[in-house]
C-alpha cells in the first residue's frame, strides 16, 4: 500500500512532525507500505527527527510567507502553483492513501483533486478554539467557517485525537485515533529528585506565564524544589517569561531550559509533570510523562489532558484556579507515597497507547477506505 503524508516541513521541532516521524517509520518497516512524505517547505533543511532511509520525501518549494496569512494576496498568488504540483506528484505516486498531517493550505484543496484517492486529514488542535467565533462571526468568518465544513466534508475521513472532539464537526466522518506513545523507557524515575517538569513549545497557549504564578506559590514553602519547562518559541515571549521569573525572584528554582533531544532523560530524573494549558487536543508529552512513571498536575482544560489523567495517576485542577493547582501540587511533594502511587498508576495507563496498539488502528482504517 502507497501512502502519500503531506505536511509544510519537517525541520522544526513539534508534536506533528514528531508524530509523523513515528508513524512514516513504522509504515515504512512493513512490508507491504510504500511511504511518501510530500513537503512546501523544507528549504534544503535536514528533518529534525529521524526518518527511515526508505521514505521518499518531496519538496514542493512552494514556501509560502508564513509571517503573513495563508490567504493574503502574497500566498494566494502562489496558490494555483502548489495545486498544479501538488496534483502532478500525486499522479506520478499513484498512492493508495493521501494524509494531510498539517494545517497549512493543502488542507483546503487536497480533497478536490485526484478524487479517486481516498484523503484523510489529521486535527492536532482542538476545535474548541473556534467556538466563541462561530457564535458572533463576522461576515469574512461565516463564510469561511460555511468553507470548511464543506471541505471537511469532502475527507474520506478525519482523524481525531479524541471524543470530545467529536461534537465540534458538522460532519459525520470523524475516526478517532490518539497519538502513540514515543518512546518505552525500560525504566521509570525514581520520584527521588525535588524537579518538577513541563515541556512543549513555548507559546502563550501553554500558559507559562501562569505557571511561573503558580510556581511563585509552591516556592514559599517548597524552596528545594525546583521547576524545569523544556521547549523553545518565540525570542520575545522568552524574554517575557524570564522578566517574570527575576521580577519575581525565582532565578534558582524556575528554570528556562530551552529544546532539548533528551527529554526522555530529563524525564526520567524528574518527579511530577504539570501543564498549565489553555486548551490543548491529545497532549503527546503527558503519554510521555506516564510512560516514565510520572504523576501529572495539569488544568481540566479543553479538551486533552481529561483523556488521558484521572484521580489514580495524577491530578486535574479546575481551569485557571492556581490557588488549587498550588495546593494540589504541594500536597503531591508532601504525601511521597501518595506520588509513588499515582506514578505507578500513570505508567500502567500509558500502556493503552503503545505503539503496536495505536497503529494497528491506522492501518484498519486504511483497509476500510480501500474496501470502500
Amino acid at each position: 500500500m502507497k501512502i502519500v503524508f503531506v505536511i509544510d516541513q519537517v525541520y522544526l521541532h513539534g508534536g506533528i512532525e514528531r508524530v509523523l516521524s513515528i508513524k512514516a517509520n513504522y509504515f515504512a518497516s512493513q512490508p507491504d507500505y510504500e511511504i511518501y512524505i510530500l513537503t512546501t517547505e523544507q528549504k534544503d533543511k535536514s528533518p529534525c527527527y529521524e526518518f527511515s532511509a526508505k521514505i521518499v520525501f518531496q519538496d514542493l518549494a512552494i514556501n509560502y510567507n508564513r509571517q503573513k496569512s495563508y490567504f493574503h494576496p502574497v500566498n494566494l498568488l502562489k496558490l494555483p502553483k502548489h495545486i498544479g504540483k501538488t496534483r502532478s506528484v500525486i499522479k506520478k505516486i499513484r498512492p493508495d492513501v493521501v494524509v494531510v498531517c498539517s494545517h497549512s493550505m493543502d488542507t483546503y484543496f487536497i480533497p478536490f483533486i485526484n478524487r479517486k484517492i481516498p484523503k484523510v486529514k489529521e486535527f492536532h488542535y482542538s476545535k474548541f478554539i473556534e467556538e466563541d467565533k462561530r457564535k458572533n462571526p463576522s461576515l469574512f468568518k461565516r463564510i469561511f467557517f460555511k468553507f470548511t465544513d464543506y471541505v471537511e466534508k469532502k475527507y474520506d475521513k478525519l482523524v481525531i485525537l479524541n471524543r470530545d472532539e467529536a461534537g465540534y464537526y458538522k460532519s459525520n466522518n470523524t475516526v478517532v485515533i490518539p497519538n502513540p506513545l514515543t518512546f518505552s523507557p525500560k525504566s521509570v524515575s525514581k520520584l527521588t529528585n525535588k524537579v518538577a517538569i513541563t515541556a512543549g513549545r513555548v507559546a502563550h497557549v501553554k500558559g507559562y506565564d501562569i505557571l511561573i504564578d503558580i510556581w511563585k506559590i509552591i516556592n514559599k514553602t517548597e524552596k528545594k524544589w525546583q521547576l524545569h519547562i523544556y521547549g523553545d518559541g518565540d525570542s520575545n515571549y522568552v524574554h517575557k517569561l524570564q522578566d517574570k521569573i527575576n521580577e519575581y525572584g525565582l532565578q534558582d528554582t524556575l528554570i528556562l531550559k530551552g529544546s532539548t533531544n533528551t527529554i526522555e532523560e530529563e524525564m526520567l530524573n524528574s518527579s511530577i509533570f504539570v501543564m498549565t494549558s489553555h486548551n490543548e487536543c491529545f497532549p503527546l508529552v503527558l503519554l510521555e510523562a506516564q510512560a516514565c512513571g510520572l504523576p501529572i498536575v495539569s488544568f481540566d482544560c479543553p479538551h486533552g489532558p481529561r483523556n488521558i489523567i484521572n484521580e489514580e495517576n495524577g491530578v486535574l485542577v479546575p481551569h485557571y484556579d492556581n490557588e488549587t493547582f498550588a495546593e494540589k501540587l504541594i500536597n503531591l511533594i508532601q504525601n511521597k507515597e501518595e506520588l509513588k502511587k499515582k506514578g505507578k498508576n500513570a505508567k500502567e495507563n500509558s500502556s493503552k497507547y503503545e505503539l503496536e496498539i495505536i497503529m494497528n488502528l491506522w492501518s484498519n482504517m486504511f483497509q476500510s477506505l480501500q474496501v470502500n
